[in-house]
């Protein structure tokens, strides 16, 4: 069987996926013990480190967690409502006012889809390219405390 390998433009959805995808699974590989990340902060820029931001590890399973919902694919929304909210899914009255909402929505919303796309996918394009960074940054971090560093 041929495996086909498509080269697609740098600015490209599917480039910034697989992008992430490659630093997920780098991470993956260099962190050999994930514990390691626990209460060690990601210092910003100039080396400052934000009181209250969360730790590497919780960078790590978030990271890990996104990957896979990026190559796989969305949960149904009722389980994904109910792992946030860590709890069953929601009651039909919760529903129901999320359905009236929703329409509301989609008929303001067919009046400029090309707009609301445009935002999505830059929205998209971003949080992926920005979690790409973080993922090398976890990476670079872990390599500096266990001695790795290139």
């Amino acid at each position: 069987m041929q495996v086909l390998t498509k080269r697609y433009p740098k600015n490209c959805l599917l480039t910034v996926m697989d992008r992430y995808s490659a630093a997920v699974r780098n991470m993956e590989q260099v962190v050999m013990i994930p514990s390691l990340l626990r209460d060690v902060q990601l210092s910003g820029h100039g080396g400052s480190v934000q009181e209250g931001a969360p730790d590497l590890y919780t960078y790590f399973t978030m990271l890990k967690t996104i990957c896979v919902e990026v190559e796989h694919g969305l949960l149904p929304r009722e389980e994904w409502q109910a792992k946030v909210a860590g709890s069953e899914p929601s009651d039909p009255e919760n529903e129901a006012s999320e359905a009236e909402e929703a329409d509301e929505e989609r008929l303001a919303g067919e009046l400029d889809l090309e707009a609301q796309f445009h935002r999505h996918f830059s929205s998209l394009h971003h949080i992926l390219t920005h979690l790409t960074r973080k993922a090398q940054e976890v990476t670079r971090k872990y390599q500096e405390m266990t001695g790795q560093v290139l």
